[in-house]
């Protein structure tokens, strides 16, 4: 598959990384000198992040090419995607020519945060709207505007780049998110310029509260909760009536003076202006892969659209000693000592042990039906370094898989072959009503034993049955 980004800033670098990453071949044209260096710096960022929030490694990087004549850029490409600034007569030019040039089946979306599709067609276009956030490699919501047909098949081509296609119902002006955003903005405008708050009191009012619920809730979810037992009903009847109070400025908009311009720069100086904006744009990456992985434990918010995602990249067969494990190495692994901290390995293996029981059907249905293997004992040894961002490949071997018993021996690898450590781990099949100690389902005492007739064969992995510090 083949993308075409038209446009590389910010936006449009975003777009090449997701797509990049997630194996596509990719094709820049921008006339800007500058747009290799700067697409190049955002997908060192990418690299960087993207892998950290699965638990399996994305598909094998594709080719990056610019041209600089549109029509090589956008010669096959299954999808075109245009990321220039927002000047509507700009984008009649470019999507027109697009248009003419893109295979009939191809999608043509626009990146535009406020340009209707009527709009942007009037002159003779087939665009779609496919609105991103920025980072665009990180942030899953795409709000998609236009055609019905080509939306859906857009959506079902974002789902298979661990993005969450919003299809809006009608045509508007900045769709739905940047309305939300515009909102916030005008009131906190009126805010500084009013002295009522300076711009880093203002960011900490967001990240110090709403901002973390909104993460996992959203609004019209937070606000039920507010509404106690009683649900969205009480919320409503106890707290609709403000709306009538004059709080707000929220339709007028300050005149944006120079004035008003230097106290609003001059703050966000004070405030963050120590932080190149690379550093800040990782500091902020960081920060999203650690919450992103949080709500993926939960299932909520953006970690449903990850393990929805995750779970196609799992697919792999099985060789004689199973993969249990494939990753890159996350930022939020590495320690003081600038390696994998000793609490991933453990991390490492237990998500290993977790595939490994998947494989023989003891899988969340199963662990939902009453039945599970406990962990009773774990030994580690480490004998490598691992670094953020190399690759980790974790292989099993079954040492014993009779009756209730499941002795497993993991061997964590970086990608030449290096043995970095091995987890020995040992379980016992229980029955979760008693917290007792039972024997399998006959289906899973069947897969286990598959595996275990084939790996008594082999020899016992050096280091297995080890104590803690044992000589020689």
């Amino acid at each position: 598959m083949k993308a075409c980004i038209v446009g590389g800033g910010v936006i449009g670098g975003g777009w090449a990384a997701r797509f990049l990453l997630n194996g596509w071949d990719v094709a820049v044209y921008d006339p800007d000198p500058e747009a290799e260096r700067k697409i190049n710096e955002v997908l060192a960022n990418a690299r960087r992040s993207l892998p950290s929030l699965y638990d399996w490694l994305l598909p094998t990087e594709g080719t990056l090419k610019f041209h600089e004549s549109l029509a090589e850029a956008v010669e096959n490409a299954d999808w075109i995607q245009e990321s220039i600034p927002e000047r509507l007569e700009l984008k009649h030019k470019v999507l027109g020519e697009v248009s003419v040039l893109a295979a009939e089946n191809a999608v043509v979306g626009s990146s535009t945060s406020g340009f209707k599709p009527s709009e942007l067609n009037s002159a003779g276009a087939r665009a779609i709207v496919t609105h991103p956030f920025n980072p665009v490699y990180l942030l899953p919501l795409v709000e998609l505007v236009g055609d019905g047909e080509t939306t859906a098949k857009a959506a079902g081509i974002l789902r298979d780049l661990g993005m969450f296609p919003l299809v809006l119902r009608k045509e508007i002006d900045a769709h739905i998110a940047d309305r939300l955003l515009e909102a916030v903005w005008r009131e906190s405008l009126w805010l500084v310029k009013d002295g009522v708050a300076t711009t880093e009191e203002i960011d900490e009012a967001i990240r110090m509260a709403f901002g973390i619920r909104w993460a996992q809730m959203g609004m019209f979810e937070t606000y039920r909760i507010a509404g106690g037992e009683a649900g969205m009903k009480h919320f409503m009847a106890q707290f609709g009536p403000a709306l009538e109070w004059p709080w707000t400025k929220l339709m007028d908009v300050p005149e944006f003076t120079e004035e008003l311009v230097d106290l609003i720069a001059g703050q966000s100086d004070a405030q963050s202006g120590h932080m190149t904006i690379r550093e800040l744009e990782r500091k902020r990456d960081d920060n999203l892969v650690g919450m992103m992985r949080a709500l993926k434990k939960t299932n909520s918010g953006a970690g449903e659209v990850i393990n929805k995602h995750e779970g196609k990249l799992s697919a792999h067969e099985d060789p004689v000693l199973p993969v249990t494990g494939s990753r890159h190495v996350p930022q939020s692994w590495v320690d003081y000592n600038g390696h994998m901290n000793e609490t991933h390995y453990l991390e490492a293996g237990a998500a290993a042990t977790d595939r490994f029981m998947e494989m023989i059907g003891a899988d969340a249905d199963y662990i939902a039906s009453g039945r599970s293997y406990f962990t009773v004992e774990t030994h580690i040894r480490h004998l490598d370094e691992m670094l953020a961002g190399e690759r980790l490949i974790v292989t099993t071997q079954v040492l014993q898989g009779e009756g209730k018993k499941l002795h497993l021996f993991h061997f964590l690898r970086k990608a030449n072959g290096t043995l970095v450590a091995t987890v020995e781990t040992f379980l016992l099949h229980v029955d979760l009503k008693t917290r007792g100690s039972s024997l399998p389902g006959a289906q899973v005492a069947e897969k286990l034993g598959q595996y275990a007739d084939k790996h008594v064969r082999m020899d016992m992995p050096e280091g297995a049955q080890r104590y803690v510090g044992q000589r020689g």
